[in-house]
């Protein structure tokens, strides 16, 4: 157990918590009933308070997870882990016009909703199973971008639309940045699998959309929720403030995944917004988001600054750790390990279940486990925090 705050950058450690992470939801998470994975397991002990809700993003998490897990060089099984994950993806979740609905209960669907954020996590899996040379996924990379590109991407606007019924047909008006944002981190990927310069250059236009161009049309900052045209929405949810995927507010948590996505690019492409950009993002999320008092990130926080939900969210830390160390890798600017080790071992402290080393999924702001953390149906499988090592660990390659 870390002590010293070093040990938190120490390759052998990182390791051993990704071992950990994976040992925490396998084998319980292998479900041989239905195929693919059950994700509801509770962050306190490990066990399974439901077998059946299945939606495509914990799937497509999952094949991530034990992909990480075979590229870091962890147990042999997580080759026929991801195996396992990417034959569900194809067999099951995937429908006979190709798309992924949104939630499955067993075998059969749940709610027949088609999603951008499902669909980019599902590209996402496709090429990191890829890169570990996992069955099937190089083979069906290719049919899910086109899927993507026909019913979602918005040419005039350098965007994807959110969300589609299950004949494709537009469901609703909202506009959306974190799908976007995981479309673009599914687009990096999908090109270091495939070397094709068109997922970059995909990926790059919705940065530059999104990061600079809508950024600097509001606050300088990254805001959630648009209209149909993509104009900013002020108003939009916020009576929601801790809405699961859609909540009100400037979100700590996506300003620091967006600092890590930006200095991703920056490694494939020239220009010069990118750093500059990804610093303004973690210096605002810590100068606004960090808890002085308690520790840790808060949820989100208003336009002028000011807090709003002051729960502590994991994710949000993983993505403020791993943001954290691209930023001292490409700046060269010690004060970011500084918050690397500060983020860290409020974390350890706070965050990690220390009998299992899985990571408590939400805090109340005075750091108690919250009452509602095992809730029906999840898409936390250890993703963020196991993805936030191995992008330290890829730092040092």
């Amino acid at each position: 157990m870390p002590r010293d705050t070093s040990l938190f950058r120490d390759e052998k450690w990182l390791h051993q918590h990704v071992r950990s992470l994976l040992n925490f939801y396998y084998p319980t998470c292998i479900d041989h009933r239905y195929g693919g994975y059950i994700s509801q397991l509770s962050d306190v002990d490990g066990h399974v308070y439901d077998g059946r809700s299945k939606m495509v993003v914990s799937t497509a998490r999952f094949v991530f997870n034990f992909s990480v897990g075979k590229l870091s060089g962890g147990p042999d099984w997580c080759h026929s882990a991801a195996h396992h994950g990417v034959d569900f993806l194809l067999d099951a979740h995937r429908q006979d016009d190709g798309g992924y609905p949104w939630l499955l209960s067993g075998r059969n669907v749940a709610d027949p909703q088609r999603t951008c954020y499902g669909h980019a996590f599902v590209l996402f899996a496709l090429s990191t199973a890829a890169k570990a040379d996992i069955p099937r996924a190089e083979d069906h990379i290719e049919e899910t971008y086109s899927l993507i590109e026909d019913y979602f991407w918005e040419d005039e606007y350098g965007l994807c639309k959110g969300k589609l019924g299950s004949d494709w047909n537009e469901v609703e008006e909202y506009r959306g940045q974190n799908a976007n944002m995981h479309m673009c981190e599914a687009l990096i990927s999908t090109y270091e699998a495939t070397g094709n310069e068109m997922y970059l250059d995909r990926a790059y236009t919705i940065a530059e959309r999104l990061a600079l161009e809508l950024a600097d049309q509001g606050d300088g900052l990254l805001w959630e929720h648009y209209t149909t045209d993509w104009e900013h929405d002020w108003d939009y949810n916020q009576d929601q403030p801790t809405h699961l995927f859609r909540p009100w507010g400037y979100q700590p948590g996506h300003l620091m995944e967006w600092t890590k996505l930006l200095l991703h690019l920056d490694e494939y492409i020239d220009a010069g917004w990118l750093v500059d950009r990804a610093q303004h993002f973690f210096d605002t999320a810590v100068e606004h988001g960090w808890d002085d008092e308690h520790g840790g990130f808060i949820y989100n926080f208003t336009r002028e600054g000011g807090p709003v939900a002051e729960d502590k969210y994991y994710w949000t830390h993983a993505e403020g750790f791993a943001a954290a160390a691209r930023l001292a890798d490409t700046t060269e600017d010690p004060t970011y390990w500084a918050w690397y080790n500060r983020i860290w071992e409020y974390a350890w402290e706070n965050m990690v279940n220390k009998k299992y080393e899985n990571w408590y999924s939400k805090l109340t702001p005075d750091n108690r486990v919250h009452d509602d953390i095992d809730s029906t149906p999840k898409v936390k499988t250890g993703y963020h925090p196991l993805g936030a090592c191995y992008d330290v660990l890829q730092l040092r390659e």
